[in-house]
């Protein structure tokens, strides 16, 4: 058996090793957790007040999509800080992939703004 299969069995056998522990986790919870239902704890739980009526509501897309946009623009202030501290080591080159970086999120800005996302009206 060559070198390169070889390595292939080694991942594959990784894999089925992580597989085994996560149904082992998962069995020892099943075995090992507390059963007591009651009716309570079936009940739909809305900030301490008793459910009342159907509990779906149709939701418009752009909220998500918003919601999409602050997460991306929080991950990018989370890489740009600490980017900004260490950029006279970095270099130009590290400069221009910022450059970029920002680039691509500003066209996911514009393209939200273009389809009106970013309107609450």
């Amino acid at each position: 058996m060559s070198d390169y299969f070889r390595s292939y069995g080694t991942l594959g056998a990784f894999v089925l090793v992580g597989i085994g522990f996560f149904a082992l986790a998962m069995a020892a919870n099943w075995v090992l957790r507390p059963s007591r239902p009651r009716r309570e704890k079936l009940l739909t739980y809305e900030c301490g007040i008793d459910p009342v009526g159907v509990g779906w509501s149709q939701t418009q897309i752009r909220y998500y999509i918003f919601a999409f946009f602050f997460v991306v623009f929080d991950v990018e202030s989370v890489f740009l800080f600490p980017w900004a501290l260490v950029l006279e080591r970095l270099g130009v080159a590290a400069l221009v992939e910022m450059a970029v970086f920002i680039g691509v999120l500003a066209l996911a800005l514009l393209y939200g703004w273009k389809k009106g996302v970013l309107k609450w009206v």
